[in-house]
């Protein structure tokens, strides 16, 4: 995924079908100078982490 896209993601209050390593995710914030995100799992809302963005896969 490019980094605008996630961006428009994390924007849009429609939930988007993203995963992690085939873990569905919600994209929390986008960091414009390192390209990173700040996910969670769908199913833990605790295990926050940031990674980058070209690792987030749109279905």
């Amino acid at each position: 995924m490019n980094k605008q896209r996630a961006q428009e993601i994390a924007a849009s209050p429609v939930m988007a079908n993203v995963t992690y390593n085939e873990v569905p995710v919600y994209i929390q914030h986008v960091d414009d100078t390192n390209e990173m995100a700040r996910i969670y799992p769908l199913d833990e809302p605790q295990q926050e982490q940031e990674v980058p963005v070209t690792s987030l896969i749109e279905h």
